[in-house]
């Protein structure tokens, strides 16, 4: 069966590939990017590639990549749905929790909730879950926006949660975002 492929105005959903190494290094070697989502900056192409089969492989992970880009079908950032094991928010398989990062020079677009709304909407008529859980560590104002324009509600604070891949802790803000909520919110007919 072919992996799904979502789409946007501006930018594809799709699987990632192997041959995505390179682009996603370029990305996610930048100290910006990779510790406000939770893991360390990439070393080279092969920690690229490892994590492109052990993580980015997953079911409804998506690449993002730019419709009109300048490099054709290369990966701008990543975007997902994790259930069961792979979520520390989803408490049942009616629930996930939605994760995305973007590389620093396409910061300020909207290219995240662009492919949020896109992926929110799979995730509720598509797969028919009742709950989308998104989380974002103290001071990162960027991702805070995101949840609000998507119409998340903020639930709850974990005062110490543990980043495995950062050996530390970080105060984490939990919001969520139910169906029937979604239903209402202008963006989602």
């Amino acid at each position: 069966m072919k992996p799904k492929t979502l789409g946007t105005d501006r930018l594809t959903l799709r699987p990632w590939r192997d041959d995505d190494a390179a682009a996603l290094y370029l990305l996610a070697r930048d100290p910006e990017v990779g510790p406000r989502a939770g893991w360390p900056a990439h070393v080279d192409e092969a920690d690229s590639l490892r994590v492109i089969r052990e993580v980015l492989s997953m079911p409804e992970t998506y690449a993002l990549v730019l419709r009109d880009g300048i490099e054709p079908d290369a990966p701008v950032g990543a975007i997902s749905l994790m259930f069961g094991s792979a979520s520390t928010l989803a408490k049942d398989a009616r629930e996930a929790e939605l994760g995305y990062w973007i590389g620093r020079p396409f910061w300020g677009r909207g290219l995240v909730p662009e492919a949020a709304r896109e992926l929110i909407r799979h995730g509720f008529e598509e797969l028919a879950l009742q709950t989308i859980w998104c989380g974002y560590y103290e001071g990162n104002e960027q991702s805070r926006r995101v949840q609000e324009k998507l119409g998340f509600v903020p639930d709850h604070v974990i005062d110490c949660e543990p980043r495995p891949l950062l050996g530390d802790t970080a105060r984490t803000h939990v919001s969520a975002l139910t169906r029937e909520r979604w239903e209402r919110l202008s963006w989602s007919s």
